[in-house]
Formats: structure tokens, sequence, C-alpha cells
């Protein structure tokens, strides 16, 4: 490669950055997932389409496929809030585990006497498709305001089960499973998961306190200290303890998302824009690999089969199996099934038997791609109506605060960005009525284009910005209290984060 073929490409890659972060507002408007944007603009580019570019190359697609999703379960995990998933963690690993072992096994079941397909492939086929998406449910979940723990046991349902299905898939591809027998390939995936979460949790706790301790040199340093130690997690537990470096990943994000760092709002804007990038990357990538041309009308109904299958039978099943004994509402197992979204995921692990030149993988491929168009199309419009109608939404999403954390080392303080949305219960609150712990102090308030130092009888406004000084010490209790009152308003009690104790 030359200069002018970089420039080539440098300029090719940018026009279609640009219209894909354009596109995010389109599809937004729409109600429809963005990925399905992204997928028709890599059909568009690839050698079916006017682009005419040919990529065909399945390992390459594999490699960038698992480097992409390193970023985006970061993402999630960096922005879940652990008080949200730490109550339904063993739902979310229920889940991921006997769960997807459920739909696998459902969905086999039909692909192998219904459709008539081998064995083998029918549990690729099932295993694929097994597995909910990250990207696909962070990116939606976040605008459907759900309660706490639905959006809790969904995310880190998503978190955990890649790592199993990408065992399994690897295993049925490379047929080893054969080999082996079930119970091994159970007790492999239990030490993966569970050594990996371990794993990563260490490389989170420790990162938490060097992070905590060494004042970098510029505050655009943390965002990529952060990046450095997930990705560290990543390999580390891959290559070194050889478990799941997924599930690794995952469980640090959620400690260094839990752990109030400096910087922590500027860390999540940056990661945010890094798993845009990569979902963004992914999907242009896996629409370049489809070839629409090769897709004849048995391939579609193929896909409706299994479809139906994994979304409605099988995933159903297993909810109701995982979900029931923690005493779940069939509200929200209803919920909970039918916002199992599939997304780059299946289309990624697509790609491990193309990789491994498996009988029949280009046919999988395709007809998992046709599945996760279909599917995402249906599912993620309907997500808003559906938890109105049955009743999950989150009644006090709407209050919530943003607190963002800055070091002040010398004075062993912090300084708090608070921003006031605009239904906020804090709007209409004086400052005095915060009644913030001792040594705390509201320093500045920004309202539109002015500034000043307000007094205990200041009363605040829907979109001030407050800059709070805090001991470090108290930095947690402020900031609980701060969330309990933009949720209920100058009588919240200490009920925590929620504002209130039935929540």
């Amino acid at each position: 490669m030359n200069v002018d073929e970089l420039d080539q490409i440098l300029l090719g890659g940018a026009v279609v950055l640009l219209v894909a972060v354009v596109a995010v507002r389109l599809s937004g408007r729409l109600g429809l997932p963005s990925l399905l944007i992204y997928l028709g603009m890599g059909l568009l580019l690839g050698e079916s389409g006017p682009g005419h570019i040919h990529f065909e190359d399945a390992q390459i697609a594999h490699a960038l496929g698992f480097a992409a999703l390193v970023i985006i379960l970061t993402e999630g995990g960096l922005t879940t809030r652990w008080n949200e998933v730490r109550p339904v963690m063993p739902l979310g690993l229920v889940l991921a585990t006997v769960g997807v072992a459920i739909s696998v096994s459902v969905v086999a079941c039909i692909a192998h006497y219904v459709l008539g397909l081998d064995w083998q492939i029918a549990v690729l086929i099932g295993a694929v498709t097994s597995p909910t998406d990250a990207a696909a449910v962070f990116s939606v979940l976040r605008r459907v305001p759900i309660r706490p723990r639905l959006r809790g046991a969904l995310e880190a349902e998503s978190g955990l089960n890649d790592a199993p299905t990408v065992l399994l898939v690897t295993l049925v591809s490379t047929g080893a499973t054969s080999e082996h027998g079930w119970l091994y390939f159970t007790g492999l995936v239990a030490y993966e998961l569970v050594v990996g979460a371990l794993f990563g949790f260490a490389i989170g706790w420790v990162a938490v306190k060097l992070i905590r301790r060494v004042a970098l040199g510029s505050a655009g340093l943390y965002p990529l200290a952060v990046v450095s130690v997930a990705i560290i997690s990543y390999a580390g537990g891959t290559v070194l303890l050889h478990v799941s470096g997924f599930a690794a990943v995952y469980v640090t994000s959620l400690v260094l998302g839990r752990a109030e760092l400096p910087h922590r709002m500027a860390t999540r804007s940056f990661v945010d824009g890094l798993a845009w990038l990569a979902q963004i990357g992914l999907f242009v990538m896996l629409g370049l690999l489809a070839s629409p041309g090769r897709i004849g009308l048995n391939d579609v109904m193929i896909a409706l089969v299994i479809g139906i299958a994994v979304t409605v039978v099988g995933r159903l099943l297993a909810v109701v199996v995982s979900a029931t004994p923690f005493k779940v509402p069939w509200q929200e197992q209803a919920f909970i099934s039918w916002a199992g979204l599939r997304g780059a995921v299946p289309i990624v692990l697509a790609t491990i038997p193309l990789a491994e030149q498996v009988p029949q993988a280009t046919r999988i491929f395709d007809i998992v791609f046709v599945l996760v168009l279909l599917f995402t199309l249906l599912q993620g419009p309907s997500l808003p109506w559906l938890a109105r109608k049955l009743g999950v939404l989150d009644e006090n999403a709407a209050f919530e605060v943003e607190i963002d954390v800055a070091p002040l080392e010398s004075l062993g303080a912090d300084m708090l960005q608070v921003h006031v949305p605009s239904e906020s219960r804090m709007a209409g609150v004086e400052v005095g009525e915060l009644r913030l712990p001792a040594g705390v102090s509201v320093s500045l308030i920004i309202r539109s284009d002015e500034s000043f130092v307000p007094e205990r009888r200041t009363v605040l406004r829907a979109g001030d910005s407050l800059l709070i000084v805090t001991p470090s010490a108290v930095r947690d209790a402020t900031a609980r209290r701060l969330r309990a009152v933009s949720r209920a308003g100058r009588l919240a009690g200490w009920f925590g984060e929620r504002g209130r104790e039935n929540h």
C-alpha cells in the first residue's frame, strides 16, 4: 500500500463513518436499531452493491469481530450501574448458562427434526442464534426506561452469555464435542466463566487502586488507562489462563464503572465513542461479508422457522425455567423473553464455522444474517410499546442526575460536577435543603450563560450545573444524597441512589 492508496482508504472510511454517525439520528426517529442501517451500508458497499468491494476473509472478520465485541462489552460494563446489576446477577448468570443451553437444545431439535438438517449443523445454528447481543441490548434498552432490575438482568445476561456460546460453537466446529463429550464441555464452561470472572474482578480491583492513587498528567490519559486495563483483562485471561476473556473484560468493566474514578464522565464519553466506532465498523464489515445474491427463498424460509424457534419457543422456555425460581413476575418474564435481541454476536459467531471450513458454513452464515435482519426489525421497535403494555417502565427514569468526579489530591477532596435534568425533582429545592454531609460545599452554579456562588436560600432550577467540593471520605455519601434528592425531592430520606425504599 502506498500513500495514495492510503489517502483513498482514509477518505472512503471517513465518509462512511460520517454517514453512519448521521444515521444514528435517523434510526432514532424511525425507532429502528442502528445496526440495521450499518448492515445495509455494508451490503451497499459489498460485491453485490454499487460499492463492489470484494471481502470474503472469514478469519479476519472473526478476529476483528471479537476485537469489536471487547470494546462493546467494555462500554457496557462501564455504563451499567452495579447497584442495578448486583441483585440480579444470579438471574443473569442462569440466563447466560442454563437459559442458553435450553435455547440451543430447542433450536437444534427443531432444526434437525422439522427442517431435516444434520445434527452438527443443527447444533451450530442453535448455538449461534441463542445468545443475546450486547451491542443491541445496551443501545436499545438505554432508550427504553424499564425497571432497573430488568435492565440489569438483560445487560448481565448479554455480557456473560458470549463465553459459553463462543466455546460451544468452537468445539462443535472443530469436532471436539464428539471427542470429549458433553460432561467435559460443561466443566470447561464452568471453569472459563468462574475463573474468567474472578480474574476480571482482580484486574479491576487492582486497577481502581492504582488509578485513584496515581495522578496522571492529563485528563485525557484516564480514558486511555481504563481502556488499556479492559483490554489487558480480556487478553490476559485468554492468553495466560485460557479462560473466557469476554467474562473477564465485562466484570473488569463493571468494577471500573462502579468505582468513582477521576474524570469518570470524560472516560465514559470516550469509551462510548469507541463503542460506536466498534459497532459501526463491525456491522459494516459483516454487511461486506454477506452476499445477498447467494441467499435463496429456501434460506429465507429456514431463517423464519429458526427465528420463530429461537425467539418464541426456545427463548420463552429458557426464561420461564431460569426466572421462575427467582419469583420474577410473568410480565417481567414476558418482557425479558422478547427483549433478548440478536445482533452482531450471532453473525460474528457464524464466522467461526466459516473460518474452520465446516461443511455448509456459508449457508449457516446466510441463514443467521437473514434471521438477524428480520427479527431485529421486528423486536427492536416493538420494545417501548411492549414495556408500556406490560407495565414494566421505570417511573423514576427521568429524575436521574449525572455526576462527574475530578480529583483534588493536594486537598484530600474531590470536585463533583452535577447537571440537573429537566424532570429532576431537585429543581425547586434550595441549596440548604440538599442536606449534604458535613464539610461539603456547593461552590458554583452555572445557569444558562452566567455563573454565580450560591447561598443557602438559592433555589435550583432545571438545567443548572453545580460544582460541589466534597472531602473524599464522604464523596460516595454525597453522590447518593444527590441522586436521592433528584428522584424524590427535598423530603428524600437516606434511601440510597434510588431515593425510595421500595425501589
